[in-house]
């Protein structure tokens, strides 16, 4: 795209794309376009087989076909390793039984492929987790989840009961798989920092012109300085955002491995937490600003009530924030010099 030629294109010309898309300001909208595709296939073309990434890559590449990461269960949100769908293999050791439920799955409504979560051992620790790429047939069902933004991304319920996978779909070895969630959350959580800024210079934009426009008590908002004083604190924090997600996107163009290499995990993490926080302070100004248009699904304030809604979606999926600090700490400290004293 944009005459850049494929060896050339970078983690920074993906971060305009997903960025030009968010403002949109339509956030399920947003995710329909391929969210739940662009977690997942990137797994599948790091972890599958040579032959799967030919033939199921290939189909996700032209669009024929479309994918769903499917980790997040009833039972185990951010806390992955407590996850319960297993798969069993055949006597003859040519297929897995899968069994078991994932939900909250971004476009799992319409995904012909599921990178899959499972326990393959019982020790009951990250050991037993592997990725299989489970293809939609019989005995898989999806039922629509209406969540906070919109169904029009096709959150999903996926139930597996007794489901049939070739053992050639299993991502890389048995037992790696949770290593391979926590690389291909980084990409994932770096995405959804950048949808939440796209997103929110939409709102704010629409914001600012609302306050010139609207007149109130004889005057434009803007000319009230509490108005412009909300006005400039969410610009300012836009930009400490933009900085940070550029300098972390920087990293991952430089790093080894990209976005999947371990030592960018604390960084991504925090750098999400960050923009959710932040994000808050932000939609809360707009919608103050907007008043009730900006809690109207429709007309003007679309984009400030839309982006108020994704905040609190942002927040969860993708590691809750909580976890994403806690884990940008435990990182710092493996790195940390032990004998660093005061």
């Amino acid at each position: 795209p944009g005459d850049v030629a494929p060896e050339d294109f970078d983690y920074f010309h993906e971060l305009v794309a997903h960025q030009e898309f968010s403002r949109l300001g339509r956030p399920g909208f947003i995710d329909s376009l391929g969210a739940g595709w662009s977690i997942s296939a990137p797994a599948i073309f790091h972890f599958a087989r040579d032959e799967v990434r030919r033939t199921v890559g290939a189909q996700l590449l032209k669009g024929d076909k479309w994918s769903a990461l499917a980790i997040s269960e009833p039972f185990a949100g951010s806390d992955v390793a407590a996850l319960r769908a297993t798969a069993e293999k055949t006597p003859d050791g040519k297929f897995y039984i899968v069994n078991g439920l994932k939900k909250w799955i971004t476009e799992g409504m319409y995904a012909d492929y599921f990178v899959t979560a499972v326990r393959t051992g019982n020790t009951g620790t990250p050991k037993d987790m592997s990725m299989l790429l489970v293809e939609r047939g019989p005995g898989l069902d999806t039922k629509q989840i209406k969540t906070t933004y919109s169904t029009c991304c096709g959150t999903a319920m996926v139930i597996m009961n007794n489901v049939k996978v070739p053992v050639e779909n299993l991502m890389g070895k048995e037992g790696r798989g949770f290593m391979q969630i926590m690389y291909n959350f980084n990409h994932e959580r770096w995405l959804i920092a950048q949808n939440l800024i796209g997103q929110g210079r939409a709102a704010l934009a629409d914001t600012f012109m609302w306050a010139r426009q609207r007149k109130i008590f004889g005057k434009s908002l803007i000319d009230q300085p509490v108005i412009r004083y909300k006005l400039a604190s969410s610009a300012a924090t836009l930009e400490s955002l933009q900085t940070f997600l550029e300098a972390v996107t920087y990293d991952m163009c430089k790093t080894k491995g990209g976005a999947v290499g371990e030592r960018l995990a604390g960084p991504i993490a925090m750098l999400k937490y960050q923009t959710t926080r932040a994000s808050w302070k932000i939609a809360d100004d707009c919608v103050q600003i907007l008043g009730g248009r900006g809690i109207t699904r429709t007309g003007m304030g679309a984009k400030v009530e839309g982006f108020k809604n994704y905040v609190k979606y942002a927040a969860i999926y993708g590691g809750s924030e909580e976890i994403l600090a806690d884990l940008s700490v435990r990182q710092a400290m493996r790195a940390f010099p032990p004998e660093a004293k005061l």
